[in-house]
């Protein structure tokens, strides 16, 4: 026999009716209230494999808790650093600084309002335009392929490769172009006479095989 000390139960009872009445006791409402929810449950049992994870990891890094953290912080930064250089903010500042924003003219037509600016004194659009017509003669000889979306450093890097020996002074033209039409630079008429002998070096310039 097992005596009990159960207010609602008699003294002495038997196993059977001991398990039942413990039974009962433990279906009181107040002891489910009080076991943890099964949300609460998985958090903590996520927080345990991470705390596992941590203390192993810990145990090979050197420097302790201190390295792990600087590791960690290293791998923080190369994440933001790979979504800045291909992610949407990436995307974006290459679509802002492309050469041709609206509809393409003829680089004749380029050449033209280049020369009408730099008249002005409107050194600005004497080089954006100057660089224009660069960039749209190579197209017009099948030189670049004709594409929107292309900036300055790809157009000078492209045509380079066919005109190696202008692609030192093409790189330096797409510099006079970002820095005028993208950098807030003012133009100079040295900037423009630089562009246009650029002109007329690439239409001389005869491509190479690759």
């Amino acid at each position: 026999m097992v005596t009990l000390f159960f207010t609602d139960v008699p003294v002495d009872i038997d196993r059977d009716s001991a398990r039942r009445a413990a039974a009962e006791e433990l279906s009181d409402p107040k002891y489910r209230d009080a076991q943890p929810g099964f949300l609460q449950q998985v958090g903590q049992w996520l927080g345990e494999q991470v705390d596992k994870l941590l203390r192993g990891m810990s145990s090979v890094v050197p420097g302790g808790p201190f390295g792990l953290l600087l590791v960690l912080v290293l791998l923080i930064v190369l994440v933001v650093v790979v979504r800045l250089r291909t992610g949407k903010v990436a995307r974006t500042a290459r679509a802002d600084r492309v050469v041709f924003g609206g509809q393409r003219k003829n680089a004749a037509d380029y050449r033209r309002s280049a020369a009408e600016a730099a008249a002005a004194g409107r050194y600005d659009d004497a080089v954006r335009d100057r660089f224009r017509a660069v960039v749209r003669a190579l197209e017009e000889r099948a030189l670049l392929d004709t594409r929107s979306g292309r900036t300055a450093d790809e157009a000078a890097a492209e045509a380079g490769t066919l005109l190696p020996n202008v692609a030192d002074a093409l790189r330096t033209g797409a510099r006079l172009f970002d820095d005028v039409h993208y950098g807030g630079r003012e133009g100079t008429e040295a900037a423009y006479r630089r562009l246009t002998e650029l002109d007329e070096q690439c239409r001389r310039e005869r491509p190479v095989a690759v």
